[in-house]
């Protein structure tokens, strides 16, 4: 599905303006990449399909602030998921849906680039979801493995 960039970034205003709670910085994992936020981008998107999972967005968030004449450094966000694992979680709790599928920022901070996303264990507990669940623990281990694919030398 192809999105413009400026109905990629109001969808996920739209999602990250009605999300339920507030992410504390302790809720993420964040890594550093020695490689740009495009290259980042396509290291991480390649790593999702190579995995049987679907990007479902990559939403630029720099070429949508130009759009507008509003300067903001590479900011992309990935919007990827597997149903097989997602939706086991929404059978416990269906409200999950609104952080599925999964996000990964790639952004730069800097003269570095970073590469974050909220951990499995926080998403499970902000939904009443018991984090040594099967599924959770899948989501956790495809979060780790993916993004350090993408910042991999």
């Amino acid at each position: 599905m192809i999105f413009t960039r400026v109905t990629q970034a109001i969808l996920l205003i739209g999602a990250i303006a009605t999300s339920s709670a507030a992410v504390a910085d302790d809720d993420w994992q964040v890594k550093t990449s020695p490689h740009s936020v495009a290259e980042t981008v396509t290291r991480l998107t390649a790593a999702i399909e190579g995995a049987g999972a679907k990007v479902a967005a990559v939403i630029d968030h720099a070429a949508a602030a130009e759009e507008v004449d509003l300067e903001l450094a590479p900011t992309t966000v990935v919007i990827f998921g597997n149903p097989k694992i997602g939706t086991p979680l929404m059978q416990e709790n269906q409200k999950i849906g609104l952080d599925l599928p999964l996000r990964i920022l790639v952004w730069q901070d800097g003269d570095e680039t970073r590469v974050g996303y909220i951990e499995a264990e926080d998403l499970a507990e902000r939904y009443d979801i018991d984090d040594d669940s099967k599924a959770v623990k899948m989501i956790e281990n495809a979060l780790n493995n993916l993004s350090d694919a993408a910042v991999a030398d």
